[in-house]
Formats: structure tokens, sequence, C-alpha cells
């Protein structure tokens, strides 16, 4: 496989497989020593199944659940408690729960039966409410339920240097919805004030990575203020936080033009930042390192997780991001007459910096009767394609994986192989098995990739495949023009020539 447009590998697939494949009985669960767990639906299941996948990628009623947290946490000492900042937050989105209301509304159990609840812990801490704290989601103007757990903390006496977040979801009637965890987060003492080196690059911050700002006012836990956006502008919000990405700029560019380059951030340097959520960004910022309250112009060491930055609008006169309350403004420094190097800045110009990520988990029941707990809901991180001809197989990489899933091209079932929680195998369907005629094919077949569980719950993915035709191979008006008019010849012409035509898979995320 090789690399095309940033689309992961492509790899060549006839157009025409044994024509016994797309024949193949049923298949129940086979099982050998040491090795993959083969699955495959009987017609009827699979008839069935077909049906649902083709209203939902008609209509796609997903429910999403997004969490969004800091890549490092302070730890606590003693009696003091260091509540994680930014507060980890909680993202429901999608028309499936609106249709999931719906159906609970339908069984009589009203609006209180709908409403989710959540709880948030650290993995350890095991199943008991007292030591998670409960989430109360609120709906927003944009649909989405909102909630933030903000009173978590480690301890001393937790002695890991990663750990993960769990956050269980449940009805109000009492339903499980699932368990979801967090990506690893890293647990320092106290941000480093040493000058980082690009030796030890887990506390530095690159280029291309999401971060987040906040401003405490004197130090202050009730005075922390988040950078956010809120109707298209920027704000400076007490509840909620957005996540943005640090991208290098180019100095000699335009704000118009904005190339990108990748590396390390270090002070001094021109930066762009863009809220991943809405795509709205900031003029071209010059990043300063923030000691004592005054801006270093001569710093141009790598930033590190938890420093204290400014940020000073390019081509200004001393003009710094500031946060005036709940608004973000311009601050005018003030120049250090006894050190050319310094300018003085506000309270509100210092801002601290710290990595950010988020998980999604996307799933939909459709139509399907769902009673077990919709998790583990499986993520797909990469594709590699093995094999060729009639044994293309396709290696799906991911987490929590399990026996019962099966990889689906769009609407046609694939062969599916468990191999353990991080990869799944399974038998690239041939291009006919979509419904066009592969003999008269001039044009891509795009399709998604979807995981369902046995009981019919569809995990979407942001993954999908193209199945091109090789344009070389493609008959022209010579070889139609070579044969005579007479209807069986020229499809059996067409037949022989797109057998021997390759079909590209392009891995398309």
């Amino acid at each position: 496989p090789h690399r095309q447009a940033g689309h992961g590998g492509c790899s060549r697939l006839p157009a025409r497989r044994r024509a016994g494949r797309a024949r193949r009985g049923a298949r129940s669960w086979c099982y050998s020593a040491g090795g993959p767990l083969s699955c495959r639906s009987n017609p009827y299941q699979t008839n069935l199944l077909r049906d649902s996948v083709r209203r939902y990628l008609q209509v796609p009623a997903d429910q999403t659940v997004l969490i969004l947290h800091a890549k490092v946490a302070q730890k606590s000492y003693g009696n003091e408690k260091r509540f994680f900042c930014p507060p980890p937050c909680v993202y429901l989105s999608g028309p499936g729960w609106k249709l999931k209301q719906e159906q609970i509304k339908a069984r009589d159990l009203g609006e209180e039966g709908f409403r989710v609840c959540g709880y948030m812990g650290l993995d350890s801490m095991g199943s008991s409410l007292m030591e998670t704290q409960k989430l109360s989601f609120e709906e927003q103007p944009d649909a989405k339920g909102f909630g933030c757990a903000k009173a978590l903390y480690i301890s001393d006496a937790d002695k890991r240097k990663h750990f993960r977040l769990v956050l269980k979801l449940f009805f109000s009637n009492g339903q499980e919805i699932g368990t979801f965890h967090s990506k690893l987060i890293k647990v320092i003492s106290k941000p480093s004030q040493k000058k980082q080196s690009l030796k030890n690059t887990d506390l530095c911050i690159s280029s291309g990575s999401k971060v987040s700002l906040f401003n405490r006012l004197r130090s202050q836990t009730v005075s922390t203020r988040y950078l956010s956006v809120e109707g298209g502008a920027f704000i400076a919000s007490a509840r909620q936080w957005a996540a943005f990405t640090l991208h290098l700029a180019d100095e000699r560019c335009t704000w118009s033009e904005f190339p990108l380059r990748e590396g390390y951030i270090r002070y001094g340097s021109v930066v762009q930042l863009v809220c991943t959520a809405t795509g709205v960004t900031l003029p071209p910022l010059i990043i300063r390192k923030v000691t004592k309250q005054y801006a270093m112009l001569d710093v141009d060491e790598p930033i590190s997780q938890l420093h204290k930055c400014a940020f000073q609008f390019q081509g200004s006169d001393r003009m710094y991001l500031c946060l005036s309350t709940e608004k973000v403004v311009q601050f005018q420094a003030s120049p250090c007459p006894k050190e050319a190097n310094r300018e003085l800045l506000n309270d509100g110009s210092c801002w601290t910096i710290i990595g950010t990520e988020t998980v999604e988990y996307t799933f939909s029941e459709g139509l399907a009767c769902v009673r077990e707990p919709i998790s583990p809901v499986p993520l797909i991180t990469a594709l590699q394609l093995t094999g060729g001809g009639d044994v293309a197989m396709l290696e799906v990489q991911g987490e929590y994986f399990h026996t019962h899933l099966k990889v689906w091209f769009g609407d046609v079932e694939a062969e599916t192989m468990y191999r353990s929680p991080k990869s799944l195998m399974c038998v690239v369907p041939d291009v006919s098995a979509f419904g066009s005629d592969w003999r008269w094919l001039r044009y891509p077949i795009t399709v998604p990739l979807l995981l369902i569980r046995d009981d019919g719950l569809i995990y979407s993915s942001s993954f999908t495949f193209t199945y091109t035709p090789e344009q070389s191979f493609i008959p022209g008006q010579q070889v139609i023009s070579d044969v005579t008019q007479d209807s069986d010849k020229l499809l059996d012409s067409i037949h022989q020539e797109f057998t021997r035509t390759n079909f590209h898979l392009f891995m398309q995320t």
C-alpha cells in the first residue's frame, strides 16, 4: 500500500472474484486453537440487517458521546484538592437521542424516563458512586447536551503516572447506556520551570495539537475563565471551554495565506489558534513567555504544559489578547524602561496553556432491539490491506473490538474474523456485491465502513472505501468500434475487458 492525497493506502483488487464467493451460504462461528474467530450471519439475518443499514445510510440516527479533557493533571497533596483544569466535559449530540426519547415515550415512560444522567471518575475508583462525580446534562441552544465534572482530582496516595477517566451513562429510568473511557492523562506534580528539551517531548506542545487557554485572576480558582467561542465570537467563559488547534504559521506570509508548518511550538513563534468545534480563528499571534506578569521578548525555548504565556497580535504595537470579565479584547502592554526585552502586562493578558484530548463515541440503535449496554464502543484508528486478487484482506485496527462485531462495507456484510481487542480481519467484498453491474462500471463507488454488533447496533466510522476502475484499462471507443454491433458479442467484449480490469481500493478517512 502506498499513500495518496492523504487518504490512507491504496491497493488493487480485481473487478471480478470467484463466483463462489458471492454465493456463499451461512457460516457459523468457527474456532481454532490460538487462531482467529470467523463470523458471518445467516442469509435471513443478513437481509434484515441490510434493510436496517440501508435505512440508516439514508437517514443516519447517530448518538454521539464526546469527551473533552486535558492531557495532563496536577497531583493533589495532603488535604489540598487540585481540581482538573480545564474540567472534563461531555457533550451528547446527534438525532438518535431524540429518536430514543420518542421510543421511551411510546412505552409510556414519559419525559422523565429519557433524561440522561452520568457519573465520571478515575479508572481505579471502582463502582462506588461516592467516589465519582455526578453529571447533570443541560440542553444547549444547538440541541447538544452538556455536562461538566468540576470536582475531580487525583491525590498523592495514587502513585500512577497515567490514568483514564471513566464515564458511565444511564437513562433516568435506570437503563444503562454504556461506559466510556477518556484517553490517557499524564500525572505531573507541578508545571515545569526548567527549560524544556526536545529530547524529552512528553510535556512539549507540537504544531497541530489541541490546546486550551485559561486565565485565573490573582490565582483564585473562582475567577478562572476559559477562552471559548460563542455565536462566532471569542469569549471568556466561566462554564465552558473550547479546544483550539495550535498551528505554527509562516511569519513571511499574510493571514489569508496561512501555510501550516510542523514542529514544536517555541516562544517567539507566530501561531494560529483555530477553534476545533466552529473553525473560528484568531489573527496571527506571537506567543510570548510570561514571567512575573512580564512578556519576555527574547525567549525562544519550547513551550511546556501549564506554562504562563501571552499572545501578541502580529504587526501590532504591543497589543495582546486579553480578557475583560467575559469579553475578549486587546490590551496594550507597557514598555519596560530598564529592560527592553520585557513588556508589562495586566492580569487579563496572562494565559495558562495546556494540551487537550478529545475522544468521540458514535453509535446508532436504528431499528434494532438493543437490550445490552452499547459499550464497549469500538474505535477505528487505521486500516491495513494485505493480499490481493481473490484473497484481498483488510485489517481494521483500533480499540475495544470483540467477537460480536462484523465489518460492513456500506450495506454489504464482509466475512469478519476477530483477532484481538485491537484488530479485526475481513475479506474485502467484490464490487458486484454493491448492486451495480460490474461489466458496465465506469465510475468510482464509495461506501462507508461500519462495524455492526450481532444484535443490530451500528457503530459508524470516519473511514470510507472507494472502488475505482483503472483508467488505462477502461474500454474506449476503439474497442467498441472493432466489435460487430451484435449485442451478444458486444457484451462479451466488454465482459472480457472488465475481466482484465483492476479496481483500486482507496481507504479514506
